[in-house]
């Protein structure tokens, strides 16, 4: 029975890296499918705060997207051809479909350069990507920086998901699925297999031990709204506590990105204009927050 069941583990595994055709309108259609599902986690409201919006800004599931791609061509050249016409195609798409949902309207391109810059990358990565499917030492020598991300990951976003249960949870579980099927799916050695499990526990830990006590990333609205009709001078008495960038384009919106549970004092000039607020990054019943005080002249 238990064999039963490994079989068809193995054989799902297989299908999904080496038994798919990959033919060219399949790429293209799975660039256009990607894109839709992406920018529908981006205009919907209720994917608001979870990890299905991450889609549209990190990595992770564009490496598994890539994967396959990868691992279903015959040859280096088609890999790196399809890989990265794949993502010329649905990086623009994503931003082309929030166009009208978004207040930035066609300004919102202005993003897609991060994006442009890692799609020329696609088409090296992928060449040398391809052979993870020789299931050798060279395959987990090329899968390292990969799993070694997805180790990162996971401890980037399980922090934040044990301060804000179940906030990204699903990122954490898709990510240790990941460094799973990639150990399984091409590394055949077991001596292969435990480093593979290895790379991402021992970033784990080491990252654990390295990063900042507080990971928070919070966009809201300063206390009394100010407008600033040019980007404002933002100064942070201290930075190992937060940092902290205002907008120009929407009023008052303040990008917060909190290291360590502390009080700050932030000032924000523009010309004649200064504003002066105490931050105070606190844990509340486990969840980490951020209040903003306006300090009076």
């Amino acid at each position: 029975m238990n064999g039963n069941k490994e079989r068809n583990t193995g054989n799902l595994i297989n299908k999904i890296f080496g038994g798919l055709n990959m033919s060219w309108p399949v790429v293209i259609l799975y660039a256009i499918g990607t894109a839709i599902l992406t920018s529908v986690f981006l205009i919907l409201p209720v994917f608001k705060d979870t990890s299905f919006r991450r889609m549209g800004v990190y990595m992770e599931a564009w490496i598994f997207f890539a994967v396959i791609i990868m691992a279903n061509c015959k040859k280096p050249l088609e890999s790196a051809l399809k890989t990265f016409v794949f993502f010329l195609i649905s990086q623009p798409l994503i931003y082309l479909f929030q166009v009208p949902f978004n207040w930035q309207g066609w300004g919102i391109f202005r993003y897609y350069f991060y994006w442009f810059i890692w799609t020329l990358l696609t088409f090296p990565m992928a060449y040398i990507g391809w052979y993870i499917g020789k299931k050798n030492w060279l395959s987990l020598l090329i899968l390292s920086p990969v799993l070694a991300f997805l180790g990162y990951t996971i401890i980037e976003a399980g922090r934040q998901c044990l301060q804000n249960f179940p906030y990204l949870l699903v990122t954490v579980l898709f990510c240790i699925l990941q460094t799973i099927l990639y150990v399984l799916a091409f590394l055949s050695d077991w001596k292969q297999r435990i480093i593979g499990i290895l790379i991402p526990v021992i970033t784990i830990v080491v990252l654990a031990m390295m990063l900042p006590q507080v990971d928070l990333q919070v966009v809201d609205y300063l206390p009394d709204h100010p407008v600033f009709e040019t980007e404002p001078i933002v100064e942070v008495a201290d930075e190992s506590i937060c940092q902290v960038q205002v907008s120009s384009l929407e009023e008052g919106t303040v990008y917060i990105y909190a290291h360590k549970y502390g009080t700050t004092k932030v000032t924000i000039s523009e010309g004649n204009k200064v504003l002066r607020y105490s931050f105070e990054v606190y844990n509340d019943k486990g969840v980490s927050r951020v209040r903003m005080t306006p300090i009076e002249p």
